[in-house]
């Protein structure tokens, strides 16, 4: 009864889903949650930042691994593509710092269901509570899939193509638990190490009680791993109960994560006064002191150069009493603090799980996959696309594309 069965209605699957059906062909939609997109719709903290406008050459910089291999997927269906798909479904976007693209409802929402109704208006059929099971092959062929439907029973639905849209591990809550890197695995495929990817960073810094809450913007970090600078970014950084996180924390995580895996000693170094040099901020401070009353504390002082909730913390990192008369503070205490604030150091000495990751490193191997079709290079007529690949990029709308652009040529059933 079907063409191609696709398996997961997350951003790959639908884009693969409705790709398949507006060419022609009788496509099964599974997903074994209770709706389509669940991912998308909190995405972005519920805003969906579905894209980057970046020019080719700065988008594929952006991809972590196997960039490569994605070029000719996004060189198919691009950002620019993207950005036309959803406006011509009636979805307003806007491109905001970064060249990040949002809706400009602000409602992740309306990219899921942007795509769900795509899928529909194609004739794509969806189950949904369908979880599958296995795929069925003969001779290195695929030719159905079995699965439990939504009263438990197990079923079985043939097909001559099925794709794997099923995601990685990061937010299993939304259904990503995995299972397309089973199914590959049972298949021949080699799956590379999955770990998590833009997550947040938990040190063993002694203020890191304090700084709940705290966000730093306009900052400079620096990543070290073995005491060598390995990764730089500028922008915002955050602290919460689950790490040190923000664009620039999720940014360095990857590099971060592996380097603890690989039981490498790491730091993270912020430098709060990115645009000041050491004696730049020395006559700053001294100027600060000088306006200021003599019976006045050092705390007064930290509020004109941090955040509020950033006083105390300081003032623990220098051993200095936030109640200390502004006449007493000496040069060289002067001195200590912009040391602090042009390079404090925050051990990194774990990593926030795959229930906080953004997206999730490693997965099927793409030198068994035909870059140019999606289609496995080990068993005709399967297809990968999305986050189950290894592939991954950062932050900043990258991860979405890379979902739709495999999502889209997978969806072509190229041979």
């Amino acid at each position: 009864m079907y063409d191609v069965i696709v398996i997961g209605a997350g951003a790959a699957g639908m884009m693969a889903a409705a790709t398949a059906a507006r060419n022609g062909k009788q496509v099964l939609l599974m997903e074994k949650m209770e709706k389509a997109g669940r991912k998308i719709r909190i995405s972005g903290k519920g805003r969906c930042n579905l894209t980057n406008a970046r020019p080719p050459e700065e988008f594929k910089e952006a991809i972590r691994v196997n960039a490569d291999f994605f070029e000719v997927a996004f060189a198919e269906f691009n950002n620019k593509a993207t950005i036309r798909f959803f406006e011509r479904n009636g979805v307003k976007l806007e491109i905001e710092r970064g060249q990040r693209v949002f809706p400009k409802s602000g409602k992740a929402w309306d990219i899921a269901n942007a795509l769900m109704e795509y899928c529909l208006d194609n004739g794509v059929e969806i189950v949904y509570n369908t979880r599958v099971t296995g795929i069925l092959t003969m001779n290195d062929k695929v030719y159905g899939v079995t699965y439990v439907n939504k009263r438990g029973f197990e079923r079985k639905e043939e097909a001559e193509n099925v794709i794997i849209a099923t995601g990685g591990v990061s937010y299993p809550g939304t259904g990503s638990t995995g299972d397309g890197y089973i199914f590959a695995n049972d298949l021949g495929h080699t799956i590379e190490e999955v770990r998590p990817s833009l997550t947040p960073l938990r040190t063993s810094h002694p203020q890191k009680k304090y700084l709940d809450g705290l966000l730093l913007k306009n900052v400079n970090a620096k990543l070290y791993i073995d005491n060598e600078l390995a990764r730089e970014e500028f922008g915002e950084i955050s602290f919460s109960d689950r790490g040190i996180e923000g664009a620039v924390a999720l940014r360095v995580s990857r590099d971060a994560v592996d380097a603890l895996i690989e039981e490498k000693k790491v730091k993270l170094v912020i430098d709060m006064k990115p645009a000041l040099t050491e004696e730049i901020l020395f006559e700053r401070i001294k100027r600060e002191i000088a306006e200021m009353q003599p019976d006045e504390f050092f705390s007064e002082l930290l509020r004109k150069l941090v955040p509020k909730n950033f006083v105390i913390p300081i003032a623990h990192e220098l051993d200095i009493h936030s109640k200390n008369y502004i006449r007493k503070v000496t040069d060289e205490e002067i001195y200590r603090l912009i040391k602090v604030l042009k390079g404090m150091v925050f051990p990194i000495t774990d990593y926030a799980p795959f229930p906080f990751a953004v997206v999730t490193a490693g997965g099927v191997n793409c030198e068994e996959v035909n870059k140019f079709t999606m289609e496995s290079l080990k068993v005709k007529g399967l297809y990968f696309a999305g986050e189950v690949l290894d592939l991954d990029a950062n932050t900043g709308g990258y991860n979405l594309q890379i979902a739709f652009s495999t999502g889209h040529l997978a969806g072509l059933l190229k041979k």
